[in-house]
């Protein structure tokens, strides 16, 4: 049973490669700097020396693997997002259309499935629509909003500042990276599944960025105000940045187009996950923040 794992040193990636590991599997690791790995990981891994952006690497790493978990490397400050995202898994499609690759689990994003309209999901959505255009098994896991974001803004809450875009009293899905690399494992060792399924990964509670605020007051120990901005505000922003034109929409997109959304998936026993925001602010981010 060959497992390939794309992004194994991200925060799911990483959490994937070692419960693989735990359960007795040597996975395959597409990465581009294995010294980024640490050593007893690259001893006992399949470990493919590449870059996700190569179409020749990509379609030669995946070739006859049972299973391929797909995490789409684009970084959303790309100029051109939904389209690189799109012909970056074009390899990979073309394996699962050729029947070189059996099953494949995407790491996809709640708002994929309104198709269009969501900024830089719309690339998830597209990789979605060629992964089921395919024979291949494929999982969609539709995450919602990960903890690990906040990381984005350490140097706003460092001074008692959390600024977002997205309606402040709207509750949405968040959920720990860690948790969503579980699901991903475990589907990875089943092989009870079968045809086209999505799945959500929504964390314990939905959290409105109020109650995020008072969430993280309490675990550091200090104020923390909600800034709330529009959209015009953050394309302003990033365009004084010197981004793109396609980056800055992009990224007002995904805000933008989940902000009233209601995801496909409903929170139930199987998306539901155990890690709460605090716990893992407390654990993660109040370290962060407290480095000399």
């Amino acid at each position: 049973m060959t497992i390939v794992v794309t992004t194994p040193t991200g925060h799911v990636g990483s959490r994937v490669v070692r419960l693989l590991l735990q359960a007795g599997v040597r996975p395959r690791l597409l990465v581009r700097d294995p010294a980024r790995l640490d050593a007893e990981i690259r001893e006992r891994a399949d470990v493919r020396r590449g870059d996700l952006t190569d179409a020749a690497f990509v379609r030669e790493a995946t070739s006859g693997a049972r299973t391929v978990f797909w995490v789409d490397p684009t970084p959303h400050t790309s100029e051109e997002p939904i389209e690189t995202s799109e012909r970056t898994a074009g390899p990979l499609i073309e394996a699962a259309r050729a029947g070189d690759v059996q099953r494949v689990v995407l790491l996809s994003s709640v708002g994929a499935e309104k198709r269009h309209g969501v900024g830089h999901i719309d690339g998830l959505a597209r990789i979605e629509e060629g992964l089921d255009a395919t024979g291949a098994d494929t999982l969609h896991l539709r995450c919602g909003y990960f903890f690990t974001n906040l990381f984005m803004d350490l140097d706003g809450l460092a001074s008692g500042v959390l600024t977002t875009s997205f309606r402040p009293d709207r509750p949405m899905a968040w959920v720990d990276p860690r948790d969503v690399g579980d699901v991903v494992a475990a589907r990875l060792l089943s092989d009870t599944w079968r045809g086209h399924q999505v799945q959500g990964v929504h964390g314990p509670e939905d959290l409105s960025f109020e109650q995020v605020a008072r969430i993280l007051t309490e675990v550091l120990g200090r104020p923390v105000d909600l800034n709330v901005i529009g959209d015009d505000d953050v394309r302003a922003a990033l365009r004084s940045a010197g981004m793109a034109p396609g980056t800055v929409e992009g990224i007002v997109g995904m805000s933008a187009g989940t902000r009233d959304l209601t995801p496909e998936q409903p929170r139930d026993v199987l998306t539901t996950t155990p890690s709460t925001l605090a716990a893992w602010a407390y654990t993660h981010l109040r370290p962060a923040l407290h480095k000399p």
